[in-house]
């Protein structure tokens, strides 16, 4: 990758070698997760015990003349909310670091650390981000167009601010990288298989770090569990032993539940008939798949949940989503059920998954026979425990945190390379 030169003032100090803060366990680490028209960053001081957030970073709306950043500290405390014209990843990033380096030591940057979607069949855990990985990154984009190249350009824009500084790539596929071949096997001629068309799985950094929360609550927990997470993207997940034994996206994050404008599990049949009758190309195919179907396609009015449950009384077609969405996700709680012969836990995490008590209602609603039975009262005030007192199930809700599974990632991989 070249790099390109830039005012000095704009870098992190130089960090060809680790920092004597780093060399004695303590890290300054910066997570990216970027999206096509938005970064989300987080600052983490990562030590022995733990790691310490110290300031979270949104930036929207990229490429767009009305771009936001915000950043707030640990507290929730805005200490930046600016409107500028946010024209690439790299101008995003380099503001992120020009703003750290005007703050004394969260400038001083040990490493940078990536949320990768897919990391194919070869990367199955964290690791170094070289040239090499770039490449191969690229080869995989066609797994999933719609995240890889946010990602690269991620991380090449913090190869060209400072091409010393250590980068970590972490795989939200790397979870689900040992799926039984029961589990990830399409019934395709095996050639296909061979070659790498197969069921990879998505969301993994949240499975892991709600498998984590989990097991520190109780070991026993993660012996059969399901978890769902529901947000705009929503998957499930069956884990068995705290290992995910099955999961709900596929070959790429198009598949499975529904989602905000992902239509989720769908008949081949329905591509061929779009693409043969209807007259639509591949990339029609694409955006109807990715961007108009799911809640979006359903309501004809939003894919936001939120936006839905408020509409839901009066609109039909509102009303029609919710309970698409819902049903689907029922499904696939029976199903996992099947797969881990019962079930001990089932937490809810995802942006509604932590938030909705209607839609945590919707779903539990007629699975008694399966032990789940909520408790009304501790459901609509989001506790983190809402099954009632003595049910055979414990269904939780636990708050993600993807940001915080990047840091322990990226501490672990660069103290291995100290």
């Amino acid at each position: 990758m070249e790099c390109m030169p830039c005012c000095p003032a704009a870098l992190p100090r130089s960090r060809g070698h680790f920092s004597a803060a780093a060399i004695m366990g303590s890290m300054r680490l910066l997570t990216l997760n970027s999206g096509s028209s938005s970064v989300k960053a987080a600052l983490y001081d990562a030590r022995d015990n733990g790691e310490i957030l110290l300031l979270s970073m949104n930036a929207s709306r990229i490429g767009s003349i009305d771009g936001t950043l915000t950043v707030q500290d640990a507290h929730g405390q805005t200490l930046l909310d600016d409107k500028q014209h946010l024209s690439s990843h790299l101008t995003v990033i380099q503001t992120i670091i020009g703003f750290l380096s005007t703050r004394s030591d969260d400038g001083q940057l040990d490493g940078v650390a990536h949320r990768v979607v897919h990391g194919g069949e070869k990367y199955r855990e964290p690791c170094l981000i070289t040239p090499d990985v770039v490449a191969t990154l690229r080869s995989l984009v066609p797994l999933a167009p719609e995240h890889l190249p946010s990602a690269i350009n991620g991380i090449e824009a913090v190869t060209k601010l400072n091409a010393r500084l250590p980068q970590v790539a972490c795989f939200d596929t790397a979870f689900h990288a040992h799926l039984p071949p029961v589990a990830y096997r399409y019934a395709l001629p095996r050639a296909l298989t061979g070659e790498g068309v197969r069921r990879y799985g998505f969301h993994g950094l949240s499975y892991e770090y709600v498998v984590s929360e989990l097991t520190a609550l109780d070991p026993a927990s993660t012996r059969r569990a399901i978890i769902a997470h529901l947000g705009n993207g929503a998957s499930m997940a069956a884990v068995r032993g705290g290992q995910s034994a099955d999961t709900s996206m596929g070959f790429t994050p198009t598949a499975g539940l529904v989602m905000g404008t992902r239509v989720g599990d769908l008949d081949p049949g329905v591509v061929l008939y779009l693409e043969q009758h209807k007259g639509m190309g591949a990339e029609d195919v694409e955006t109807l798949l990715n961007k108009q179907s799911g809640l979006l396609g359903v309501s004809g009015t939003s894919a936001d949940m939120r936006d839905l449950l408020a509409r839901a009384p009066l609109d039909a077609h509102a009303a029609e989503a919710i309970a698409l969405f819902c049903y689907q996700a029922k499904k696939y709680i029976g199903a996992y059920a099947a797969v881990l012969g019962g079930l001990d836990t089932l937490v809810f995490t995802g942006g509604i998954g932590e938030n909705s008590a209607v839609v945590r209602a919707n779903i539990c609603d007629g699975l008694r026979f399966l032990g789940i039975e909520l408790d009304d009262t501790c459901n609509a005030s989001s506790e983190a425990v809402i099954s009632h007192p003595g049910s055979p199930v414990t269904v939780r809700v636990v708050k993600t945190d993807e940001d915080l599974m990047i840091a322990r990632h990226a501490r672990r991989v660069l103290s291995q390379t100290q």
